[in-house]
C-alpha cells in the first residue's frame, strides 16, 4: 500500500503562480486517466473566490473533472465522501496555521490521511505543500518565519519559497540549527518534490534553475546539499 501513498510538494508554481502547467500536469500524469478527478481546497486563503475561479479555468473540461471544498460555507455535501472519490487533492497556498485547525474541526485531517493511505495523489503550494510534514517553516502569524507542527504525513519538514522570498533560507537554516523543526527539503519556486510513501521519488521544475535542496543539521552546523531536479 505504501507504494501507492503519493504526495507533490511544490515550493511555488503550479496554476496559481505560473503560466506554465508543467507541475499540474506532472501531477496528473500520475493518475494514469485521460481526466483525473481534482478537488481543490482552497482553506488556507479563505475559500477567496478568485483563488477559486482560477482552479476552475486551469483544471477546465478538457484536462480534468474539477471541484472544490468551501469549508468556510459548508454545503450538504459529505466531504469525505467527495474527498475519497477523487484521484488528486489539490491544496491551494495562504495560512498554513489557519487552514490546518480548520481542517481539525471539519475533520478533513482524518480524511486527508485516508485519502493517501487510498493512493489518492496529494498535492499543494505552500501551505498545500508544508501541510503534509511534520512541520514547516510558516509565515502563518505574521512576517516573522517561525516554526509550525503539521500533518505529518511525511517525515521531515519542507520550506516553500525557498529562492523567492530571501527571509527563507536564513529562517529555515536557523529553526533546523536549533533543533526547533526537523531536518527536511526547501523547494525553489517553480520547483517540487515528489513523495512515495517517505521517501523522495523525484525532484522536478518548471523553471530553469529550480532546485530542490536536503537541509539537515550537523552537529553545531546545518547542511544544505542542493538535489538535481528535472524539467517535466
Amino acid at each position: 500500500m505504501a507504494a501507492n501513498r503519493q504526495i507533490v510538494a511544490m515550493g511555488g508554481g503550479g496554476f496559481s503562480m505560473e503560466q506554465s502547467p508543467a507541475l499540474d500536469d506532472y501531477v496528473l500524469s500520475l493518475c494514469d486517466k485521460p481526466k483525473p478527478r481534482v478537488c481543490f481546497l482552497p482553506t488556507a486563503a479563505g475559500d477567496a473566490d478568485a483563488y477559486i475561479v482560477r482552479f476552475y479555468r486551469a483544471f477546465h473540461p478538457g484536462r480534468a473533472v474539477a471541484s472544490h471544498l468551501e469549508l468556510f460555507s459548508r454545503d450538504g455535501r459529505d466531504l469525505r465522501e467527495l474527498l475519497l472519490d477523487q484521484d488528486v487533492i489539490y491544496v491551494g497556498g495562504g495560512n498554513t496555521a489557519n487552514m490546518i485547525a480548520v481542517w481539525m474541526l471539519h475533520g478533513v485531517d482524518a480524511v486527508m490521511r485516508e485519502a493517501w493511505d487510498r493512493g489518492i495523489v496529494l498535492c499543494g503550494i505552500s501551505a498545500g505543500a508544508i501541510c503534509w510534514f511534520e512541520n514547516g517553516v510558516s509565515d502563518s502569524f505574521g512576517p516573522d518565519l517561525c516554526a509550525l507542527d503539521c500533518l505529518g504525513l511525511v517525515d521531515g519538514s519542507f520550506c516553500p519559497h525557498y529562492d523567492g522570498d530571501a527571509n527563507r533560507r536564513p529562517a529555515y537554516h536557523t529553526l533546523v540549527g536549533a533543533d526547533a523543526i526537523c531536518d527536511g527539503y526547501a523547494a525553489d519556486d517553480g520547483a517540487a518534490a515528489h513523495f512515495i510513501g517517505n521517501d523522495l521519488h523525484r525532484a522536478i521544475r518548471s523553471r530553469d534553475g529550480a532546485k530542490l535542496y536536503r537541509v539537515r543539521r550537523d552537529g553545531e552546523n546545518v547542511v544544505e546539499q542542493a538535489i538535481e531536479t528535472t524539467a517535466v
